[in-house]
């Protein structure tokens, strides 16, 4: 996932352009992982899990979808939305990718443990 700076320049962040930035960031790297082979890949380079079965794919992948159409968890992302807030600038620290890594492993935990 990359943290690029995203910048929009003369525009004050307000709480919903936060959270719609948030959304778009998390949603991006949802649809990475419905791809097979990048999860595929993440399972095996993470967890060293090589095989999946297909059943459990199907629950991850079907878990994922409910993830990409639900509401952005504001609580979850509060640190995130601070930032923004304080600093005025949508810049995604090194550090900040943990947050919506997060919500995404915690799908996959359920399923290869």
């Amino acid at each position: 996932m990359s943290t690029q700076p995203i910048v929009q320049s003369n525009i004050k962040w307000t709480d919903q352009n936060i959270i719609d930035l948030i959304r778009k960031i998390r949603n991006d790297l949802i649809k990475d992982f419905l791809d097979e082979r990048f999860l595929k890949s993440y399972l095996d380079t993470n967890y060293k899990i090589r095989e999946l079965s297909l059943i459990k794919l199907e629950f991850i992948k079907s878990n994922l979808k409910e993830l990409l159409i639900s509401p952005v968890n504001v609580p979850h992302y509060h640190k995130v939305i601070e930032q923004i807030r304080e600093t005025d600038s949508a810049s995604l620290s090194e550090g900040n990718d943990k947050f919506f890594y997060k919500e995404i492993e915690g799908i996959l935990k359920k399923y290869i443990y």
